[in-house]
């Protein structure tokens, strides 16, 4: 499906992350931190804009008279979806397997023997708790929260031994560096008691 104005949104939409890096009060020098605006579309650009075989599109400044990225550090990528039609035998690349995994993964029932890579296997788990209905959604959110509370816990007391330990190295006269080298403790915990 066709969608008005959406390269216009997608330059609208890039306007904040590069608003948001200017520091008031300062002297900034302006250096910008790169920004890409990523697409993936669920239609085509209208008009044959693109080659047919064409979906992946990498946007950039461009300068008209020579061709050369005028600035690089804003980049647009379009996926145009509809496009993609390769099959589980015909993936080559990462970015063809990404893709498919795009296209496909509601469709998909166990996965693929071409997408065995470990980078896969999250995906795949965490897509499996999204098929959860909402009791077992409920009860696993619980045991995760579970974890959390017990693991914040056990970190919270690990740090309280580190913090006694390096009270100790205090009294003894180490330095703050060598407390910080001693107990991992950064030096602003260190010299903060």
């Amino acid at each position: 499906m066709d969608q008005r104005y959406f390269k216009d949104r997608s330059v609208f939409y890039s306007t904040f992350p590069i608003r948001e890096q200017g520091q008031r009060g300062s002297d900034w020098d302006f250096n910008l931190k790169s920004v890409y605006t990523v697409g993936i579309l669920n239609f085509v650009f209208p008009d044959e804009e693109y080659d047919e075989e064409c979906y992946h599109h990498e946007v950039k400044l461009m300068d008209t008279a020579d061709k050369h990225v005028f600035f690089d550090k804003l980049t647009f990528v379009y996926l145009e979806m509809p496009k993609f039609n390769k099959t589980e035998a015909q993936l080559e690349t990462m970015f063809d397997k990404w893709l498919f995994v795009l296209c496909n993964l509601s469709r998909l029932l166990e996965r693929p023997a071409a997408l065995q890579e470990r980078v896969f296997e999250k995906l795949f788990r965490q897509a499996e708790i999204a098929k959860f209905t909402p009791e077992e959604r409920q009860d696993y959110e619980e045991s995760v929260k579970s974890y959390r509370d017990l693991k914040n816990s056990l970190d919270t007391a690990a740090w309280k031994e580190k913090v006694k330990i390096a009270k100790n190295f205090k009294a003894m006269g180490l330095s703050d560096e060598q407390i910080a080298e001693g107990t991992g403790l950064s030096l602003d915990e260190i010299q903060s008691f």
